[in-house]
Formats: C-alpha cells, structure tokens, sequence
C-alpha cells in the first residue's frame, strides 16, 4: 500500500524539476494527480504517470487568478471525485537588480508566486470546508524568502510573503482539520541552473562538504517530505516551513 493511496492531488506548476518529481513521487504513492503547468509539459508528465501504473490528469494554465483556482479544483473533484492535498509549487523568475527592475517583472512574480498560492489555498479551502476533508497544503517557499537575494528583490519578496500566508492560512484552516506548511527545498532545478556559473559553483562546493548526502539535492531528493506533508502520517504537523537542504543556513 502507499503513503496516499486513495487520496487525490493538484501540483502546480508540475511539468518540470521540483513540481514533476512531487506529483511523480505522489503518483507512486497512490494518489491521483492533477497535473498543472502553462505549456504541454503537463501533458508529458501526466503520460508518464499513467505510463507507470499511475492516475493524472492535466490542466494547462497559468496560476494566480481565480478562474484557474476554480477550475484546478473543479477538475480534481470532476475526474477524480474530490481533492485532499494542493502543493503551491508554480514559480518563475524575472532576475534584475532594484534600480533596473520594472513594474511587469515585479508583478509578473507576484502574480505567479504569491497570488497564485493565495488564490488556490482560497479554491482548495472552500472545497475542503464545504465537503468536510482534512486536507493538506503545502506551499513551496525558499530560504531566499527568509535571508534575501542580490537581484532577486520580486522572488525573495514573493517568498516571504508565502510564509507569511502560511501562518496565517495554517491558524484560520486547523479548526476544520485542514494542515498548511511550506517547505523550502534545496535542490538543482531549471531556475538553479540561471543562477550566474560562479554562484552555482559555490553552492555545490559548499553542499559537497556540508550537506548530509554530500552534494546539492536533486528534486527526487525533496520529494519525501513534500510526500509526508501530504499524508495521514503529517495530522499533528501545521504552520511550519521545513528547510529540506540537506544542511543548516541559506541556499
């Protein structure tokens, strides 16, 4: 048996790195996934799933607008009958110091990052509440949220801002049993890999000597916890943001 069997997910922002490898991992473990990203890689992933024994269901759209919220939601109870767990993974990045950075790259990442996790928790609690589900969410965050970028003033912003709501989202939602943590992973993925070579390099040199599987996490690697947030085992663990690195301090 596994650690979600019967249950039914949405991954956001699920077609590439971190939200591929949670809705493949949550897959394995017996949920049924809506699959959601902005281009057909949704739909490769969704194949995948299936490929392997799996159940999943794609939605292309862009987060952060209410439209898309209903309709995550609406798709998981149409296809699947009903939604327990939303992991807010969808990101992108729009890099550029304060002086050079406009309004669209600011809001831009916002909208992706932070009205997007607000406007899906409202969608997915309203469902939880009125169908009486202990649900669970889990909202993607990042150590930049906590201790600040160069050049990332819009990212780190939008960061802490969902720590923010997860602290307050996890306080209004446990009186119906609902669960709401964030994590913040460490590991290589697409926006990793646009972080300038030096930077990159300093990273990995640190992680090869400080982290506990001696070297930078791949999206396999966070995973598991994003899987244990998810479960039935998580019922006494709410409003907290796990750091899943491999090490102590920043990213």
């Amino acid at each position: 048996m596994g650690k979600l069997d019967g249950k039914v997910a949405i991954v956001t922002g699920s077609g590439r790195g971190l939200g591929r490898a949670f809705a493949k991992g949550m897959a394995k473990e017996g949920a049924s996934v809506v699959v959601n990203d902005v281009n057909e890689s949704a739909n490769a992933v969704v194949k995948e799933i299936k490929d392997a024994g799996g159940k999943a269901v794609a939605v292309i759209a862009l987060v952060g607008s209410k439209e898309t919220a209903d309709k995550l939601v609406q798709t998981a109870a149409k296809e699947f009958g009903k939604l327990d767990i939303l992991v807010n993974n969808a990101g992108i990045t729009r890099d550029a110091l304060v002086q050079k950075m406009t309004e669209q790259n600011f809001d831009e990442v916002i909208r992706v990052h932070l009205r997007g996790t607000f406007m899906n928790s409202q969608a997915a609690f309203i469902y939880m509440r009125e169908n009486k589900v202990r649900g669970r969410i889990i909202n993607i965050t990042s150590s930049a949220g906590m201790y600040g970028n160069v050049g990332q003033a819009n990212y780190c912003a939008a960061k802490a801002g969902i720590i923010g709501l997860t602290y307050s989202n996890s306080r209004e939602f446990a009186r119906y049993g609902i669960c709401v943590n964030a994590v913040a992973p460490g590991a290589k993925t697409d926006m990793f890999n646009a972080i300038p070579q030096q930077i990159r390099e300093q990273m990995i040199a640190q992680a090869a000597i400080t982290t506990t599987i001696q070297r930078l996490g791949e999206p396999e690697d966070v995973a598991p916890t994003i899987i244990f947030l998810a479960s039935d085992d998580s019922y006494y663990v709410t409003g907290q943001v796990i750091a899943a690195t491999g090490f102590i301090g920043t990213m």
